[in-house]
């Protein structure tokens, strides 16, 4: 009888055994399969930060490539401003960097490139209209059609406005000195030389021309 009932405390004792060490197994086994909550935060933070990171270098390329248009514009309409200066000055005027620009194309900020591109397109626009619409714009374009062709070479009175070689000099030397004679001139440039000649003379040097366009 002893002998059954040690037997069979043997076999209880094996059999736990046997299902604890199932147990741990299961528990190994799942710990390996699925990761722990610790791990799972921290796979999630690093993910979010590459997203972030990935989000901050496209908008940063971005924000460089509407920089990059905006210094562009800038440039355009500061030569435009600069073409139609000279075309009513007769010469390329020294400050036109100075004026406005300042500190733009060293400017970091895309709203403050924006902004500023927009005042140099108003102010090229401007400069344009001004520099298109002379004083008395019919009154030269008629003096023109009694004097001459503005393309006319003959010595010794060049251009529309039949100019000599001292009035150019005079009144357009820069380009006198640049583009040769007033028949390479533009009508523009042409018709601004007589506005320079007339503040200070009046239209005496077109005294019939003048006076049958009803100028004098």
């Amino acid at each position: 009888m002893r002998r059954f009932i040690l037997a069979c405390g043997l076999l209880l004792a094996f059999a736990g055994m046997a299902t604890a060490a199932a147990a741990a197994t299961a528990s190994n086994n799942d710990n390996q399969g699925s990761p722990s909550p610790t791990t799972s935060m921290t796979t999630a933070a690093g993910t979010t930060t590459v997203a972030a990171a990935d989000s901050a270098s496209a908008l940063s390329r971005l924000e460089r490539r509407q920089a990059a248009a905006s210094r562009r514009h800038i440039q355009r309409f500061r030569a435009n401003t600069r073409h139609w200066l000279t075309v009513m000055r007769g010469r390329p005027p020294a400050n036109v960097s100075r004026s406005l620009a300042g500190r733009s194309l060293i400017a970091r900020s895309v709203t403050r490139l924006r902004r500023l591109a927009r005042r140099w397109q108003h102010r090229a626009h401007a400069t344009w209209w001004q520099a298109t619409h002379p004083p008395e714009l019919r009154g030269w374009l008629c003096i023109h059609h009694y004097e001459g062709s503005w393309a006319d070479s003959g010595s010794p009175y060049w251009g529309g406005l039949q100019m000599d070689l001292s009035f150019q000099q005079t009144y357009g030397g820069w380009l006198l000195h640049h583009k040769g004679t007033a028949d390479h001139w533009s009508p523009l440039e042409q018709i601004w030389a007589g506005v320079r000649a007339a503040h200070s003379r009046g239209f005496s040097p077109w005294p019939n021309t003048a006076r049958y366009c009803g100028l004098m």
